[in-house]
């Protein structure tokens, strides 16, 4: 059996491999408490020849790490992770999410912010 500490070791490992950015775009996670909603704010971006997300207004490299001061395309909100998935992935037409491994990311995100939702704990985005 698994436990604990093997289950956070094997996710802390493969949180450091590398990743291709979503052409598409990326989301800031968050929770309105209040409103009892798990909230994804959708940024758009493209990838430079680098592998880079770059603003597409002004050319610039979005760091990774950081405060950028940039305006949201859309909020998508959910009561659960599973209502979330369901309007960013099936609902929205096109999806901002082109990539299997960047919706697969965001599930995982959501999961987690249902959990902090329901035990009333702070989320922080991995």
């Amino acid at each position: 059996m698994t436990s604990a500490d093997n289950i956070t070791a094997i996710d802390q490992q493969l949180s450091k491999r590398p990743l291709e950015l979503d052409p598409g775009g990326y989301f800031l996670i968050y929770l309105d408490k209040e409103a009892g909603l798990i909230c994804a704010k959708h940024f758009s971006n493209t990838i430079n020849e680098k592998g880079l997300a770059v603003d597409p207004e002004t050319g610039q490299v979005i760091p990774a790490r950081g405060k950028v001061e940039r305006t949201h395309s859309e909020v998508f909100t959910g009561r659960t992770a599973k209502e979330l998935c369901v309007k960013l992935l099936e609902e929205t037409k096109p999806s901002p999410v082109t990539m299997l491994d960047h919706a697969a990311y965001l599930g995982r995100e959501f999961v987690r912010a249902e959990i902090c939702l329901i035990n009333g704990q702070d989320y922080i985005q991995d």
